[in-house]
């Protein structure tokens, strides 16, 4: 027995070693070619100016408000370019599919950069209001193509890296942003804000205009009209309703349960419409992909949480740490940059390894950590614990959330890519609305009760009598907060903490949520070619159908195995010269189509 050992050793030994140098040579070595590299900048340059124009108006509003008035309807001037971007998604995902990137990106950059010099020029609110919506069109234009257009010159496994970059470019522009709003409205003028982002736009025109050539092998059969007829006031009737409720409106007012029943309607319809549309615009079986419903689920769920921080954390620092004004626009600035490193890291870690899930689940657990860590935050706790909290937070976004593209694209033909892309960035979109509505309503529920709650029997005696209110706001404002009583001054800032600590217990099972969808996420190998389109799949399934053919009866004489090998390697070479450039049919062996070439 102890003879045979020393063989037995070995031999292992070489099969480990022979499977790490076969993982070695099966990792891409993809580069970009100059013309893409080219491209990727200007769809870098295009995010940047679309994302940066959500985050440097902030430290402005008042300043705009006092000068175009409408501080009633302060909330328009962000809700108009939410609505306009969130409706505009599916409509262009499916459009670009049906007839190209090239010429929706071109025109979402003109119409965003129009959008930015109407809000510059704007005379009044509801100028401003509407020149939003413009922006918010283009916005909801730029960032599901970009990432798609990603999908379309970068194969999955090698995209990683790419689509961290992208993320890492939201992190870039939530710091960047309010500091340079902030110093741009003190020294130039709040209209800059609108006007300085154009110049971006333009080389990134020029960046798309160049070097973008992308082959369209949509179908080009008619557009789904009633599908956008519902689905599109549908959006609007739901995510009005979901902002005004709570706030404009009570939740069981006539206003928010009539907009909630008019929208249920409509979106049956919308269902209804796309069970018999022959070119849907949201076509309802990629639902019935495991992989597709769990992501933009999970998406969803995220980004409900993922609002909690970025909208409340502020107000948590600001009324209960006593930050000021300006330090609490920029309290959130250990999240962007932990979530800039740890975005860009993993994307070099996928394309490395071809693995997704672990960081995915890994990303989540962290997060719901830091939320976990939010909770136990307090009045008597410290900036430097809230802002350990925030880096923690950020460490998971920046594990897991631009992940969620990339499952996707990885199992998306190449004629439903825009949709698929589209389809992430809308329920992101449902998500930032309900997660901000939702934990809003929380907190602004709970505060005056926690506030009441901190006041002795003899001041809320005192105040009965002389018919006195507690401004919950004036918490967020030094000068009112001064003039307070100390004792309803410490009980508005103790409530607050109170209020605040709901509002993150709030996100925690949102997140939860997310983990719990995410472990049913399949983890597929990741492509390492571009995603075919419809012929070349077409010839992927003849062959696969041919050798099934070949391989029955002969499983006796091995003659099945030679079969499954030849149709393996005959489908892996319609991929590789798909995405070479050889014609899908009709062409002699190492033929080129023009259109390929291009890509």
């Amino acid at each position: 027995m102890s003879a045979q050992a020393p063989a037995v050793s070995p031999s292992r030994a070489s099969r480990r070693a022979a499977r790490r140098e076969q993982a070695a040579a099966s990792t891409p070595q993809f580069k970009l070619s100059p013309a893409a590299r080219n491209v990727f900048i200007g769809l870098m340059l295009g995010m940047l100016v679309s994302s940066i124009s959500q985050t440097i108006v902030g430290p402005a509003m008042p300043r705009i408000i006092a000068e175009l008035g409408g501080m009633e309807h302060y909330s328009w001037v962000a809700t108009a370019a939410m609505l306009a971007s969130a409706c505009v998604v599916p409509i262009v995902g499916k459009l670009s599919d049906m007839f190209g990137r090239r010429g929706f990106y071109i025109a979402g950059l003109i119409v965003f950069m129009c959008g930015a010099a109407l809000s510059g020029a704007a005379q009044s609110f509801w100028w401003l209001v509407a020149a939003r919506a413009v922006q918010g069109l283009g916005m909801g234009t730029l960032q599901p193509l970009s990432q798609t257009v990603i999908g379309d010159i970068i194969p999955a496994r090698s995209r990683g890296k790419y689509q961290g970059l992208m993320g890492a470019m939201f992190g870039v522009t939530s710091v960047l942003g309010p500091l340079a709003g902030g110093a741009i409205t003190d020294h130039l003028g709040w209209r800059w804000l609108f006007y300085l982002p154009i110049p971006l736009g333009l080389v990134a025109l020029y960046f798309i205009v160049r070097f973008l050539r992308i082959p369209n092998n949509g179908v080009k059969t008619n557009f789904d009209m009633w599908g956008t007829l519902t689905l599109v006031p549908a959006l609007v009737a739901i995510l009005l309703a979901t902002s005004w409720g709570g706030g404009t409106y009570a939740w069981n007012s006539a206003t928010i349960v009539g907009m909630y029943a008019a929208g249920a309607v409509l979106l049956a319809g919308f269902v209804i419409a796309e069970l018999h549309a022959d070119n849907p615009l949201l076509p309802l079986r990629m639902f019935k992909q495991n992989v597709f419903t769990l992501s933009v689920l999970s998406a969803f769920a995220m980004s409900v949480a993922m609002f909690g921080a970025i909208i409340y954390v502020p107000v948590f620092a600001q009324g209960v740490l006593g930050s000021s004004a300006t330090n609490s626009g920029i309290i959130l600035m250990p999240l962007s940059l932990a979530m800039i490193v740890t975005s860009s890291g993993v994307g070099l870690l996928i394309t490395k390894f071809g693995r997704y899930k672990g960081f995915m689940i890994t990303g989540l657990l962290v997060l719901i950590a830091g939320y976990l860590g939010l909770t136990t935050l307090n009045v008597d706790s410290s900036k430097v614990r809230l802002s350990l909290m925030l880096v923690v937070i950020g460490f998971g976004l920046g594990l897991a959330m631009q992940v969620y593209t990339l499952v996707v694209q990885n199992q998306a033909k190449r004629s439903e890519m825009g949709i698929a892309t589209s389809a992430v960035q809308f329920f992101r979109n449902l998500g930032s609305t309900v997660g901000t509505a939702v934990l809003g309503t929380v907190m602004s529920s709970s505060l005056q009760p926690n506030i009441l709650g901190y006041l002795s029997d003899d001041m809320k005696a005192q105040m009965a009598q002389s018919g006195q209110t507690i401004d919950a706001g004036s918490v967020l404002d030094s000068s009112a907060l001064s003039s307070l009583p100390p004792e309803i001054a410490q009980a508005v800032r103790f409530g607050m903490a109170d209020s605040m600590n709901q509002v993150f217990w709030m996100a925690v099972p949102f997140a939860v949520a997310a983990l719990a969808l995410t472990l049913f996420i399949k983890n597929t190998p990741l492509r390492t070619t571009l995603a075919p389109d419809d012929r070349v799949e077409a010839r992927v399934s003849g062959l696969a159908e041919t050798g099934a053919a070949m391989g029955v009866g002969d499983t006796g004489n091995g003659n099945a195995a030679d079969a499954d090998a030849a149709v393996a390697e005959g489908a892996e070479q319609i991929l590789v010269d798909a995405e070479r450039g050889v014609k899908p049919s009709g062409t002699e062996a190492g033929s080129r189509d023009p259109s390929y070439a291009k890509a």
